[in-house]
């Protein structure tokens, strides 16, 4: 939480509106969340809070940000998320993970889907992970991330995509790993 902080305060840049957010209740937040020409720092700043807090006002702007661009806003925004409990978020991180038009952005989404253990985890995962064995995918980062995650889910449905997955350099220990998971919870896989 600190770190997220110390960015956004970074960002900033001094501004009197960081230390009124941080002081902020959950109405001044909400409120900032719907008030126009409020910088990203800022608007981040209030979501993080508001979703730290358990408020499911902070969904919408949580998940807009888990699709940003910037590795720290998403990785902010799924921590937020992680902790809000919000069922739609499952849902949401899904939708993302599996968007073939954003998959440089999915790495966060696929990490909050992993530790949400969420009924729609594994089949995006899997989903995710056979569209990135592709020869000469650039997204490997993505799918290393989609074969630990589904390591930890240990759900035999991802066998078959495991096993395709040791097929490439970057993946096989951890597929591997992964595997070898999944058959300690399902024998029978």
């Amino acid at each position: 939480m600190n770190e997220v902080l110390e960015r956004l305060r970074a960002e900033a840049d001094g501004s009197p509106g960081y230390e009124a957010l941080l002081a902020a209740g959950p109405d001044g937040l909400a409120a900032s969340l719907t008030a126009a020409g409020q910088p990203l720092w800022a608007r981040e700043l209030a979501a993080y809070r508001l979703g730290m807090a358990r408020d499911r006002r902070a969904f919408e702007p949580l998940v807009l940000l888990l699709n940003h661009r910037d590795p720290a806003r998403c990785e902010a925004a799924a921590q937020a998320l992680g902790v809000l409990g919000d069922p739609r978020t499952a849902r949401a991180a899904a939708a993302l993970a599996t968007n073939t038009l954003r998959t440089a952005y999915a790495l966060h989404p696929v990490r909050l889907l992993a530790a949400l253990r969420a009924p729609e985890s594994a089949p995006a995962l899997i989903s995710t992970l056979s569209r990135l064995l592709a020869p000469h995918d650039p997204y490997w980062r993505v799918a290393l991330a989609c074969v630990e995650g589904l390591g930890a889910l240990a759900d035999a449905r991802a066998r078959d995509v495991l096993v395709r997955a040791q097929a490439h350099p970057r993946l096989a220990l951890a597929a591997t790993d992964a595997l070898n998971r999944l058959m300690a919870h399902h024998p029978d896989a």
